[in-house]
């Protein structure tokens, strides 16, 4: 678990990813976590709905680092509520870099928590002295998400495509 000033960051295990594949109310009834009926934009729960087999595969296959393979969950700490989730997408590969995700339910969105979330997993990550560099992707349209990169000092290197849609590329390199 990661902590900073409002949240804490708690990696789901290969089990509890898949009770959380199943039931979102399961998950955080055993957690012993308020239930937090997350309001999920669209384009986002497709993008989770994808990441499931990864994370159930990679967790079960890399059992001693599963953190670099999980979601976290987001709670708010004052109200032991889950708002959203983050996580990376595996141990850094052989040029030192891996990617980055991340989403805050609507209802707790513009108030600095997925910056926060962000910056706490990135200190942890940086702790890894093979990693050189996170890789994100946004939407154009997604002027909320390109912000807590830019506050976490990422910068935007390019454009690509991703499934068909135009993502723009950011790039955080170590220090």
């Amino acid at each position: 678990m990661l902590i900073s000033k409002r949240l804490k960051l708690v990696p789901l295990s290969h089990q509890e990813l898949q009770i959380l594949q199943e039931s979102r109310f399961d998950l955080e009834i055993s957690k012993g976590w308020n239930i937090s009926e997350q309001i999920i934009e669209p384009d986002y729960l497709k993008e989770l709905e994808g990441a499931f087999p990864f994370w159930i595969e990679q967790t079960a296959a890399n059992p001693k680092d599963y953190l670099w393979f999980t979601a976290w969950e987001i709670i708010l700490t004052a109200e032991n509520l889950s708002i959203g989730g983050i996580g990376l997408m595996g141990l850094p590969n052989e040029a030192g870099e891996t990617m980055t995700g991340y989403h805050i339910d609507g209802k707790f969105q513009k108030q600095g928590f997925a910056s926060e979330a962000l910056e706490c997993l990135l200190r942890w990550a940086f702790q890894n002295p093979d990693l050189k560099a996170v890789i994100a992707h946004t939407l154009p349209e997604n002027p909320a998400s390109q912000k807590v990169l830019e506050k976490n000092k990422f910068e935007k290197i390019g454009e690509d495509l991703d499934e068909g849609r135009m993502v723009l590329q950011w790039k955080l390199t170590r220090n």
